[in-house]
């Protein structure tokens, strides 16, 4: 596939009773490889209707969404916006490298958008919904956990699926490189391609403490108390 880090959001269990629906919420790295038989598995085969891009605007004009711009697929452009600066800036090589507090970063600058896409996940006319942005990892590892931790999906399944993509790694940056607008990518041994499950776990930790987790930041940030309902019940299934 021309995509390295594609998986379907279903089949996570809810704690008190149920999982997340499978077929409905898919995160990726970026689309712009896909191929012909890429296009015919996720428009027919998934039945992709919606694709979610978080990518910045100059990056996303830059790359494009590839073979899936001619299709009847609709792109909903809505950035996660990143902080000033090249990435090994943002979050230095080290032991630590400041992962959660660029997370956080990510969500103080993205409230518009993020609820605009819980929005759009919340709406089954609009499934099955992809969301991505290049790697898969951080702008995707970020919105995906906020919509999971506010349907209740438990942190640990939460992190277990973020860990998912240290795996995916080393494809995802060559695909990267060949494609040719980020060429300043780190190598995958830097702290920034890292995607350590106690990172996330850290992340909601503290989405919790300051801010009621995943539900509570999106009831801040816009989301009425009906969406959030309705966002539950489209994405857990009984």
């Amino acid at each position: 596939m021309g995509a390295d880090n594609t998986r379907d959001l279903g089949g996570l269990p809810v704690p008190g009773g149920g999982t997340t629906r499978r077929g409905v919420l898919f995160r990726s790295s970026t689309l712009q490889a896909v191929t012909d038989a890429d296009v015919e598995f996720l428009v027919d085969g998934l039945g992709l209707r919606t694709v979610v891009d978080l990518r910045g605007p100059e990056e996303s004009a830059r790359e494009g969404h590839g073979l899936l711009t001619a299709t009847r697929v609709r792109r909903a452009h809505l950035p996660v916006r990143l902080p000033q600066g090249r990435a090994t800036e943002v979050v230095p090589d080290g032991p630590d490298g400041g992962a959660v507090d660029f997370y956080f970063r990510l969500l103080e600058s993205s409230a518009d958008t993020l609820t605009a896409t819980a929005r759009i996940v919340a709406d089954p006319d609009q499934h099955a919904v992809l969301f991505h942005c290049a790697i898969g990892k951080d702008r995707t590892g970020v919105c995906a956990a906020v919509l999971l931790d506010a349907v209740g999906v438990a942190a640990e399944v939460i992190a277990v699926d973020y860990e998912l993509t240290a795996e995916r790694i080393a494809r995802v940056r060559d695909r990267l490189l060949a494609v040719g607008g980020y060429r300043s990518i780190p190598d995958v041994g830097h702290t920034y391609m890292a995607s350590r499950a106690q990172t996330m776990h850290d992340f909601l930790a503290r989405l919790h403490a300051e801010h009621g987790g995943g539900a509570g930041w999106l009831l801040r940030s816009g989301l009425t108390a009906g969406e959030l309902d309705l966002l539950r019940a489209t994405l857990v299934a009984p």
